[in-house]
């Protein structure tokens, strides 16, 4: 039986976390730069990136995992350390050595390096297969029930697919310090985890006074009441404490992206969602003169919302986003209303078809826009060009959100044939393709996806730093939101919003050093 104590010296570290080591130190080598003047891919200089970090890899123990430990440290901060570091990982044949098989953590932090590779690592998709595939086989075996916990989260829930606070609420419950310093910054995050967990339920309360007092939901009585799950994606996505007035902003327009939706999926006619997305297209209220009241009562609340926010923003940052705020919404429903008139007319369209709209009407873009414009960084003619065009950081977000979507919720849809997805769409175009092996290519296509975030966040851009946090976490909350058990639920989505709005983590009465 593999002992517990194999895992006393495992690092836990939070994706969002800074790293708790000088980042010189780590390397030993004074001449390191940061990420923002760091040569990045594809245009870097591979002789000088390698320079700056062969010298302390070259002196580690492998079979300890420490190589595949600062590998993931520095890629999660930004630095684009290259692959070439897992080199001596391998045999003569270029295959993982054997004997790695035997040490459980270094297998564990192999994986998690995995899950920062970029398109063309193919040494860390093979890292990735032959630390998983070893580690199934130690969960196979008679572990402790300890050991076997941590093997299994580490390969559901790897760090860098994870929420910070989901992760660390996990392990402040269920991993205890072994010495008098942790036991006390144990005791010290505990604190924190529990003051931020107040000013959440708080936000809560501002949200839900702010949704009644609209009243979209009496007034609009097809479309979703979920205020707290509208909430949720704000309070993964910006997780910084300082940004609860942005947070609270944020979840106004999630809200009517989600009525948007019903209104477009459930309810309208095909005549009133083109004279609608003409409207919203024009943003003019004259322009809604034809319109059923249940739509003039959306675009009310869409452009008083539109207004609010523009004028927040102008006001504290000195930049008025009102036109690419209008036109955000206009692009949504553009694409909303492609996908009306396809399901419609009975015909479905082409995967690619149908996914690079998917990827618009999935409202990623809609959602990090605002998200742009509240966080107020990088306010200038060329960002906010940049950001209208919907860029690389954002479609990669997008088509994560939408294949996860269509993944999770391609069962139900399947039975009914009304409201499509990719996967099938995707089998019809390839008769004879059974259901598992799309869904196979699906989970390849958001790991595709996930490269191409990666490669976004760590190549040059310029976009500041919460904003590609934004992104990246609005891709690890999609998992939570879109995977339904047998019954249609969101089990996972449930138990997240128990843990960090509601559940309090308990501390000791004393502190000790």
């Amino acid at each position: 039986m593999f002992s517990m104590a194999l895992f006393s010296n495992i690092s836990f570290s939070s994706p969002n976390a800074p790293i708790a080591s000088n980042k010189v130190s780590l390397f030993h080598n004074s001449n390191l730069v940061g990420p923002a003047s760091l040569p990045m891919i594809p245009g870097c200089s591979v002789v000088q990136v390698h320079r700056i970090v062969s010298t302390p890899f070259e002196h580690f123990d492998y079979r300890s995992g420490h190589a595949a430990l600062r590998f993931r440290l520095l890629r999660q901060q930004g630095y684009f350390v290259p692959v070439g570091v897992f080199d001596k990982f391998k045999d003569r044949e270029g295959s993982f050595r054997n004997e790695l098989r035997r040490d459980i953590k270094g297998l564990m932090e192999l994986y998690e390096a995995s899950q920062l590779g970029v398109e063309g690592e193919d040494i860390l998709d093979r890292a990735k297969e032959f630390s998983s595939q070893a580690l199934k086989t130690w969960q196979s075996r008679e572990l402790d029930q300890f050991s076997g916990r941590v093997i299994k989260t580490t390969l559901d829930q790897p760090y860098h697919k994870s929420l910070s606070r989901f992760t660390a609420r996990n392990l402040l419950t269920n991993v205890q310090g072994t010495n008098g310093w942790i036991n006390v910054l144990q005791e010290l995050a505990k604190m924190d985890f529990n003051i931020v967990q107040s000013l959440h339920q708080k936000e809560v309360v501002c949200i839900s006074n702010w949704w009644k007092d609209l009243g979209l939901a009496k007034k609009l009585e097809f479309a979703r009441d979920q205020p707290l799950k509208w909430y949720i994606w704000s309070m993964a996505s910006l997780i910084d404490p300082n940004l609860s007035e942005q947070r609270i902003d944020l979840t106004k327009p999630i809200s009517l992206i989600y009525i948007v939706d019903d209104i477009f999926d459930v309810y309208g006619t095909l005549d009133e969602l083109t004279l609608f997305t003409q409207a919203v297209d024009r943003w003019d209220y004259a322009s809604t003169d034809r319109l059923p009241d249940y739509m003039k009562i959306c675009f009310k609340a869409l452009d008083d919302i539109t207004d609010e926010i523009s004028h927040k923003v102008y006001k504290e940052h000195g930049w008025n986003p009102v036109i690419s705020l209008r036109k955000a919404w206009a692009t949504l429903c553009r694409a909303f209303l492609v996908e009306a008139r396809w399901f419609a007319s009975g015909k479905l369209p082409k995967a690619k078809e149908y996914l690079e709209n998917g990827i618009t009407s999935s409202g990623v873009h809609t959602v990090l826009v605002h998200i742009f414009f509240l966080l107020g960084q990088g306010l200038n003619n060329q960002n906010v060009e940049l950001i209208d065009s919907n860029p690389g950081m954002i479609s990669s977000t997008a088509t994560i959100l939408r294949l996860w979507d269509d993944l999770g919720s391609a069962k139900d849809e399947n039975q009914d044939g009304n409201d499509g997805s990719y996967i099938e769409c995707y089998m019809k175009e390839n008769q004879g393709v059974e259901v598992e092996s799309a869904r196979k290519h699906v989970t390849n296509m958001i790991s595709n996806a996930w490269k191409r975030l990666n490669r976004e966040c760590l190549s040059r851009n310029p976009f500041s730093l919460p904003f590609a946090r934004a992104s990246q976490n609005i891709a690890r909350m999609v998992p939570l939101m879109y995977s339904y058990d047998e019954n249609q639920c969101l089990p996972s989505l449930e138990e997240y919003m128990k843990s960090l709005l509601y559940k309090s983590v308990p501390m000791k009465d004393t502190m000790s050093a």
